[in-house]
Order: structure tokens, then C-alpha cells, then sequence
């Protein structure tokens, strides 16, 4: 076997060994674990020091994809377009200001741009097709989940990036 450091030909002592047990190939080894421990150590570190905040951003974004996963193939939500280009993921119940229906499936449907930014969510039609999609019993459960007020804690928003990460790779699969 060849060290990986001076490429010298050696006889490993354990099956893993990959460096020779020359001093200047072993402080390259050394060197080495030490980085691999210091990144993770700082991986740990950051994770831990996400906010709130932080976690809904990275939540919005694993949430949004899995819907556009979801949605794929299927025309715009409002005008039932094919969407051509851009997916936008579209809140029926806006998700600044209803966060308790903000990561919930019933309320986020695959839209083209032109309905959800420049008409903001095309609502009137949405609504229809909302209708036609989950039913009016459904709808009626998410408009009175809509007005309740709703925080998140960090576990909470742990739990729903893992959920949506492991949904968005079954779906990822699938294709």
C-alpha cells in the first residue's frame, strides 16, 4: 500500500492505515483529524447557535421545494396554466401573517409568477381551485386554523426541516 502523503510503498499495521509511520507523514495525519474534528465541532457550534428566525428561513425553503415537488406537472393553482419556467410555492393564508397554517400542505400550492408575485396569489381564483382540489370541508378547517395565533420553538422548527427533508427525498426518488 502507498502512503498518501509521500506516496512511499509500506506494510499497513490495521486494515484503515494510510499513512506510513514516517514523522512528517504521520504530523500530515495528525493534521488532518484535527481539521476533520474542528469542522465539525464548528458545524455543531452553528447549528446551535441558529435562531428562530434562521431555522423558519431554512424551514420556508425545504418546504417550498417539497410542494414544488409535489406539484410537479400540475398547472398553476389560480389560472391552471401550465407553469412554464419558475415555480413560485403559493400561501393561500399569507405565511408572514398566518403562521399557524404556514408550513401546513392545504395551504401552499404550486403558482406561476405572474399570479402569485404580480397578482398576489391571484386569490379570488385560487380559492376556486382550492375548492376543487382539497374540498370546501377542508378549506373550512384551514380558514379556522388560519386566525390562531401560532410560535414556533426551535425544536419544533428541527422536527418540520427534518420531516420536509426526508419527504422532499422520497419524492427525489421517485423521479
Amino acid at each position: 500500500m502507498k502512503c498518501k502523503n509521500c506516496k512511499e510503498e509500506f506494510k499497513p499495521v490495521r486494515f484503515n492505515q494510510k499513512f506510513c509511520f514516517d514523522p512528517l507523514c504521520l504530523q500530515v495525519w495528525i493534521a488532518q483529524e484535527k481539521a476533520k474534528q474542528w469542522k465539525k465541532t464548528k458545524a455543531k457550534m452553528k447549528s446551535e447557535l441558529l435562531s428562530v428566525q434562521d431555522l423558519v428561513k431554512i424551514a420556508q425553503g425545504i418546504f417550498n421545494k417539497w410542494v414544488n415537488l409535489r406539484d410537479k406537472g400540475l398547472p398553476c393553482i389560480s389560472c391552471q396554466k401550465p407553469i412554464n419556467g419558475r415555480v413560485n410555492a403559493s400561501h393561500y393564508f399569507n405565511a408572514n401573517n398566518h403562521w399557524n397554517v404556514r408550513f401546513d400542505p392545504d395551504n401552499v400550492h404550486s403558482s406561476c409568477v405572474p399570479c402569485n408575485q404580480h397578482l398576489s396569489g391571484n386569490l379570488q381564483k385560487y380559492r376556486i381551485q382550492l375548492i376543487k382540489k382539497i374540498g370546501i370541508h377542508r378549506l373550512e378547517q384551514l380558514e379556522a386554523k388560519a386566525y390562531i395565533t401560532r410560535n414556533f420553538t426551535v425544536d419544533e422548527l428541527k422536527k418540520l426541516i427534518n420531516l420536509y427533508k426526508r419527504k422532499v427525498k422520497e419524492l427525489e426518488i421517485k423521479e
